[in-house]
């Protein structure tokens, strides 16, 4: 089976390295590149494409959610993750609106991390459990 080709995009280098080896502990799924923040990750995806993009909502030059949005004109087939420590509904309804496959909150647990790349990866929507509450 191919792997599921992830883009980890956020503005802290330890956050980057640590959802990479979560994710690594999934022979299916790799992480094919990194960005600091929206822009770099459009500059990215021009050339290459990738199965998932995972976004933080909180960076500079340009946030999550208008890169979630970009990201969904520019390129519907992409998966699209964002992660925040934001457990506002009113944000979590716009991210939606973007077309944002999933939320997921930065205190959630590392194997609920797991299930939302999967969910997402099969068709699905997912949403931090911890929202609601």
């Amino acid at each position: 089976m191919p792997h599921y080709k992830i883009i980890l995009t956020d503005d802290h280098v330890l956050v980057r390295k640590g959802l990479k080896r979560i994710i690594q502990e999934d022979p299916e799924l790799l992480v094919v590149d990194k960005a600091g923040d929206g822009l770099e990750l459009l500059e990215i995806l021009e050339k290459s494409t990738p199965d998932m993009v995972i976004i933080d909502i909180n960076m500079p030059r340009l946030g999550g959610l208008q890169t979630s949005k970009f990201v969904k004109e520019l390129y519907p087939e992409v998966k699209v993750l964002v992660i925040t420590m934001n457990k506002s509904k009113e944000l979590l309804s716009q991210v939606m609106k973007n077309g944002a496959d999933g939320y997921l909150l930065k205190e959630d647990e590392y194997e609920t991390f797991h299930l939302a790349i999967k969910a997402i990866r099969d068709g699905k929507t997912f949403i931090s459990p911890l929202i609601f509450g």
